[in-house]
């Protein structure tokens, strides 16, 4: 494939992969000829945990756009430039707003995109849930204050309001960062790294959180969160003098965009057999889908960001912000396929790294 094609979304290039009911046969073993493994509802039936139940709704979280400045070898999102009409409006963000303030559990708001911050209500939304005393989680690409003069100074915005950020950076060497988020990326990484720095974010003492994602770049799953941990402050400080809080390892699951890398280069088969191998019975007590609502940029809720990511909406009858009822989102049973392999595997996966 082209590296113009590479700069495309699924979407946009037409790839069969952009139907999420396409994923979903794949995974199931109805695509591939003789390539089935065993059912992950049937692993966490044998662990006593069919249906899986939610624990008391935590973490309200947001994918308020597909739009973005990067377009991401390994994006499960599969956003991109070329998304431009995929934003949640402001209608969707002030009843989500009415939500977060009615739901005493609720203590944080997890934004993510895309690039949220291309969403032009972004700064207001913060703003809002801010007031609502909710502490915000921004999941920040990092390239994006670099992208535009007019984000150069989200920095000073996110110190005002008490930001969580939490931001990939696939490794500390510029090849192999911008081999999975294209090219330029790393070299913005570090020059927006350091522009967080200079206002307080990861600095020892502050209260301004700074945390970075690692994802691996190939077929293969990461490496110990607590080893890579220490190698990324070292490297970072010695070589740029950028200081961060925590680094969250993160499974790359085998969906959108990971997927056709899968299948494109023959490692489909080899990988999912891994996950499956690796499978981690006390990573499901902690699985980020049970204190989780996941809120697409349509208003539509799902039990996490990936299965947003394939339209498995979540099974209760309220299943949009517009008829959001708590009552029956506490009594549903989770929404469980193939890919949740990723989330269990080895130490657990989540949006805040291993699990176990």
């Amino acid at each position: 494939m082209s590296i113009k094609q590479r700069t495309k979304s699924l979407k946009v290039r037409g790839n069969k992969l952009a139907d999420t009911f396409y994923q979903l046969n794949v995974l199931s073993g109805k695509e591939i000829k003789d390539v089935k493994f065993p059912s992950f509802i049937e692993k966490t039936k044998s662990l006593g945990h069919t249906p899986l139940q939610p624990t008391p709704l935590e973490i309200f979280q947001l994918n308020i756009g597909k739009l973005c400045n990067q377009t991401c070898a390994h994006c499960h999102v599969d956003a991109g430039p070329d998304r431009k009409d995929e934003l949640m409006s402001k209608v969707h963000l002030a009843r989500c707003l009415e939500i977060i303030g009615a739901v005493d559990t609720i203590h944080t708001v997890d934004i993510t995109g895309g690039a949220p911050e291309m969403n032009p209500h972004f700064r207001w939304f913060v703003e809002e849930v801010r007031k609502l005393g909710k502490q915000v989680i921004n999941r920040c690409n990092l390239t994006i204050i670099m992208a535009n003069p007019k984000y150069r100074d989200l920095p000073t915005f996110f110190k005002e309001q008490q930001v969580h950020l939490i931001s990939s950076l696939p490794y500390f060497s510029k090849s192999r960062t911008d081999k999975q988020r294209g090219d330029g990326v790393f070299e913005d990484s570090i020059k927006a790294l350091q522009l967080l720095n200079e206002v307080g974010y990861g600095k020892q003492g502050s209260d301004l959180i700074l945390d970075l994602v690692y994802n691996p770049s190939g077929a293969f799953l990461p490496a110990s969160q607590e080893t890579l941990q220490a190698e990324f402050k070292r490297q970072l400080k010695r070589k740029f003098d950028i200081d961060f809080n925590a680094l969250f390892c993160i499974t790359n699951l085998p969906i959108s965009r990971f997927l056709d890398y899968l299948l494109e280069t023959g490692n489909y088969e080899e990988y999912m057999q891994k996950l499956v191998d690796a499978f981690n019975p006390m990573t499901v007590e902690g699985l980020m889908c049970r204190n989780t609502i996941s809120v697409s940029w349509q208003g539509y809720l799902y039990d996490c960001d990936f299965n947003q990511m394939l339209d498995l909406k979540v099974a209760a009858s309220s299943q949009h912000i517009d008829d959001f009822d708590l009552d029956a989102l506490k009594s549903r049973a989770i929404v469980l396929n193939q890919h949740c392999y990723g989330c269990t595997a080895g130490a657990g996966s989540s949006c805040g790294g291993e699990i176990a």
